[in-house]
């Protein structure tokens, strides 16, 4: 029997934090929501732009996971959305892991979030926890991020940085975005469509968080993606299968950078074929490893 943890999280009304705490109060741990207003029961305040966090109101904690940032993909990227992304996820960081190397009795283990945008767009390259990062913005944020859970890692507290892929769920994020206009037959790729996508069922998502907790020996970066990334063109085609609807409204590069500018390139045709190397050396089953499986799934649950 897993051991009944404390356990403290940021990003709790998000997509992932609330299947998260959802899973975790299902099985009795005892959660503690970080919140930037005034703190009700089971929440600590924080305000991570101004450097603010109570740290002895951190103690006692068996794990801290950290999701909360800036959402990357609502509006387009001014030099302000940029630095709002950028700050959101570096002074959170900084904050929480200093604040969490301060303390008598630290957490066992530091969950801080990332994301595949680590690795940059990399073509038909097999990337890997140890493959090197990439060199565009997206790039630059997620490596300054993961730098900035260094105090906690010097203090000795097991550390790990979820790399996280496109996560599919019909409650937020990329799949819930595209339901519209693929339902109404007016979905199509990005671009050429080559771009790889390397993507996660919500399930399976919230199953790594999990192991991440009890496996002792997992830290540093961790790919939260599936077994089997496809191309845009073929997650495209898969989708329109499964909603049985045409896919035949290709979205031209230009069209998405007219429409999204810097962001379509970052995003929306780029790519990373990223293999979850680390999860799997560690046995971790994947409940819906094959996207046209997973997408029946989920968009059974949501009909």
């Amino acid at each position: 029997m897993q051991k009944v943890m404390k356990i403290l999280i940021s990003g709790s009304h998000g997509l992932v934090g609330k299947a998260l705490i959802k899973l975790l109060t299902t099985e009795g741990h005892e959660i503690v929501r970080l919140v930037r207003h005034a703190p009700g029961p089971a929440e600590i305040e924080w305000h991570p732009n101004q450097g603010v966090i109570k740290v002895e109101q951190l103690e006692g904690f068996d794990a801290v996971v950290h999701l909360a940032g800036e959402s990357i993909a609502s509006g387009r990227w001014s030099n302000a959305k940029k630095q709002a992304i950028f700050d959101s996820r570096v002074k959170g960081t900084t904050l929480l892991s200093q604040s969490l190397a301060q303390l008598s009795q630290p957490p066992a283990v530091f969950i801080s979030a990332s994301a595949i945008g680590y690795y940059g767009n990399r073509g038909d390259e097999e990337l890997t926890e140890q493959s090197a990062p990439g060199n565009n913005f997206v790039a630059h944020v997620c490596k300054e991020w993961e730098k900035s859970t260094a105090a906690a890692i010097e203090k000795g507290i097991r550390t790990v940085h979820t790399r996280i892929g496109i996560v599919l769920d019909t409650n937020g994020g990329a799949l819930a975005q595209m339901l519209t206009p693929f339902r109404m037959g007016i979905g199509g790729r990005f671009g050429d469509g080559k771009q790889w996508m390397s993507w996660i069922a919500l399930d399976d998502l919230i199953g790594a968080f999990r192991l991440m907790l009890y496996d002792s020996l997992i830290s540093g970066p961790v790919n939260f993606v599936g077994p089997f990334p496809v191309t845009n063109a073929e997650f495209t085609k898969t989708l329109g299968k499964v909603l049985s609807r045409p896919t035949i409204f290709p979205v031209p590069a230009f069209a998405a950078r007219l429409a999204f500018g810097e962001m379509a390139d970052e995003l929306l045709l780029s790519g990373q074929k990223v293999i979850p190397a680390v999860l799997q050396s560690r046995g971790f089953s994947f409940q819906l490893p094959r996207l046209e499986i997973a997408l029946r799934k989920i968009l059974r649950e949501y009909s």
